[in-house]
């Protein structure tokens, strides 16, 4: 009997100890065999102090277990209300589907290591600070609504360019 390889049904996720926070993601993109399976996971790596920035995926609630360390986390509903949690491993937390949410290794000693579920193949991610102020919103546009001003909307942009 001849044996083959399936090259479809396998991913492999190299983790290693990171100098920033890092995901390392199993998702349509990077994993065509979950077409059409609404699943997808991603390995969050945080070295200390680090965070995953506010963002939200708006095709998937996520569901994520701590592995290793500790990590603050938290999400904002509809009505504005803010939810946290500190998580230590072992614990499990849920991120409504669409919500604004964080992670943050608050240790300032010990990395922290999670793995995400989803509940689709695609779950897209819209990081808020490189959405706000990574793209081209106009300066002014952006110190109307945060109600500051104009170089301080360009300091934030700065912080956020990317490199060459």
């Amino acid at each position: 009997m001849a044996s083959r390889t399936s090259t479809l049904k396998f991913f492999s996720l190299l983790i290693y100890p990171p100098k920033v926070f890092m995901v390392l993601k199993a998702t349509l993109a990077e994993f065509p065999a979950l077409n059409g399976q609404s699943v997808s996971y991603a390995v969050l790596e945080f070295p200390s102090g680090t965070t995953n920035p506010p963002h939200a995926h708006p095709r998937s609630a996520e569901l994520l277990v701590l592995i290793e360390g500790t990590l603050e986390v938290g999400f904002v509903d509809t009505k504005n209300n803010l939810f946290t949690q500190n998580l230590q491993a072992g614990d499990l937390f849920v991120f409504p589907k669409g919500l604004v949410h964080f992670q943050y290794n608050a240790d300032s000693q010990n990395p922290a290591l999670a793995i995400s579920a989803f509940g689709s193949a695609s779950a897209g991610t819209v990081s808020i600070p490189t959405t706000l102020f990574a793209t081209n919103i106009d300066d002014n546009v952006l110190a109307l609504s945060f109600k500051t001003d104009v170089p301080t909307i360009q300091k934030l942009k700065a912080g956020l360019a990317l490199e060459p």
